[in-house]
């Protein structure tokens, strides 16, 4: 008995030693995670004060953007979103910058640069309201939502506060009837013409209508 159960020990022993290692593992890399999608942060902090400094001319480089090309291999397009979407969060979210908003979130949780580039976006959209921008803000600083997600939400919010221009409707309303009555027209003159249903000069004239109805569209 005494052997079965060193034996059943031992298995417990190694089954623990495994739970503490897998479990140490999950931790690792729920911060690795967190760690991952704030990185941006630094790299953009720091090619901001490098920018707004002009640090590059004392390192040889007559433009910015040839700084970060070649010695960084970081594009202009991108470095120059990296550095719109820093100075949006340091302007206008600046709890995402605290040393603990990482730590005080689950990893699912912890926005990525794609989501908050999109929120930069948002905010610049005349469309959108106050309610708007919170709602939009919850999803990605509290949720975590993806880039894709707050964007289809972006962009159905911006077609329910598009405004709409009353002459302008007029305009398509007035243009969508003229292209309904050309068609009616246009079966009318093939009907006319076939059957003989009026004379020559009433399908001239109906002709020539249907070339001043095209030249108001």
């Amino acid at each position: 008995m005494q052997v079965v159960d060193l034996q059943i020990s031992k298995k417990e022993e190694e089954a623990n030693r495994t739970d503490m290692v897998g479990d140490t593992l999950r931790s690792q890399v729920l911060d690795y995670s967190k760690d991952f999608k704030t990185s941006w942060v630094n790299l953009g902090r720091h090619l901001y004060a490098i920018w707004q400094d002009k640090l590059f001319y004392g390192w040889g480089f007559e433009k910015f953007e040839h700084y970060t090309e070649e010695e960084l291999g970081l594009k202009k397009q991108l470095c120059q979103k990296l550095l719109k979407t820093y100075l949006f969060v340091e302007q206008n979210e600046p709890q995402y910058l605290a040393v603990d908003f990482k730590d005080s979130r689950e990893a699912v949780n912890v926005p990525n640069y794609d989501a908050v580039d999109v929120l930069r976006l948002a905010r610049s959209k005349r469309e959108l309201n106050k309610a708007d921008y919170a709602k939009l803000k919850a999803e990605v600083f509290d949720k975590g939502k993806d880039a894709s997600v707050v964007r289809k939400e972006l962009t159905a919010i911006m077609k329910e506060r598009k405004e709409v221009d009353p002459e302008e409707e007029r305009d398509n309303r007035n243009e969508a009837a003229i292209k309904r009555l050309l068609g009616a027209l246009g079966v009318f003159m093939k009907d006319m013409e076939v059957l003989k249903l009026a004379p020559k000069d009433i399908i001239k004239e109906a002709d020539q209508l249907i070339k001043k109805l095209k030249e108001q569209i």
